[in-house]
Parts: C-alpha cells; sequence; structure tokens
C-alpha cells in the first residue's frame, strides 16, 4: 500500500524492508555525531533527551491497544537494530585466531 502523498512510509514497497534506518541515518543529529567518526557520551546523552521527549509526548495520545502494539513495534525495531549491528561486527572479526 503506498502512502498518501505527503506522509511518509516505514516499509520500502520494492523491497519489503523497513525505510526507518534508513531515514534514521538522514537525521541531522545521527550525521552530526558520527561525522568525526567516533559517538561521544554527550551525543548518546542527547539521542537519549530526544528519544525520551518524544516518547513522553507520543505515548498518553495513544489508546491503550494501540500503545501496546506501537511497544511491541518499538521493541522489535530495537532487537533488529540491534541484531544488525551485531551481525555486522561479527562479520568484521578477523577470519583466524591470532597466536601469539
Amino acid at each position: 500500500m503506498a502512502a498518501k502523498p505527503g506522509t511518509s512510509t516505514w516499509v520500502d514497497e520494492e523491497t519489503d524492508l523497513p525505510l526507518i534506518t534508513e531515514r534514521a541515518r538522514q537525521l541531522d543529529s545521527f550525521v552530526d555525531a558520527i561525522a568525526d567518526g567516533k559517538v561521544t557520551d554527550a551525543e548518546v546523552k542527547a539521542q537519549e533527551a530526544r528519544v525520551m521527549r518524544l516518547l513522553k509526548e507520543i505515548e498518553p495520545q495513544l489508546e491503550p491497544q494501540m500503545r501496546e502494539r506501537v511497544t511491541e513495534l518499538l521493541c522489535e525495531l530495537s532487537a533488529y537494530d540491534m541484531m544488525q549491528v551485531l551481525n555486522i561486527m561479527s562479520h568484521a572479526r578477523p577470519m583466524s585466531k591470532f597466536r601469539g
């Protein structure tokens, strides 16, 4: 199902993959944080503050059943992102063990 004009969609219709990560990579806060190749404690704290602000703003607006579904979505999305990072890290490890 295509998004209505002027709205965003969460899923790429061609690949059937989530677009959230792609959109996150375009956020000014993310681009600024990784510009120097490292993410500082202060940058993580600032991102946490943005997340907390949005959670506190949006959660009370949701009906209980929708709140449960969105909570499930956020948890599954967080797990997906963490699994992707761990998968990438495991592929980046050297294939042989150091024997020094």
